[in-house]
């Protein structure tokens, strides 16, 4: 499965969990109707800020990992 489509699925799944059409999500969200449906069907051209209004309107949390991620949390911290 491509990333994306992973990631709408998630919101899809939010989305409806929570009792919401598209149009209230994209309305709580402050996005049009069309980002919403853009995202739940894997479209890669969403804006990232448009991406990040959906999750927080459902509170979803990204979280970036990566082998090298303690080391540049250390680094910053100094």
């Amino acid at each position: 499965m491509k990333y994306i489509q992973y990631i709408g699925d998630v919101i899809k799944y939010h989305r409806k969990k929570a009792g919401l059409s598209q149009k209230s999500l994209a309305d709580i969200a402050g996005v049009g109707k069309t980002v919403v449906f853009d995202i739940e069907k894997g479209k890669e051209t969403v804006q990232f800020k448009s991406l990040i209004n959906v999750f927080n309107a459902l509170n979803i949390n990204i979280s970036l990992e990566s082998p090298l991620m303690e080391r540049w949390k250390n680094g910053r911290m100094e």
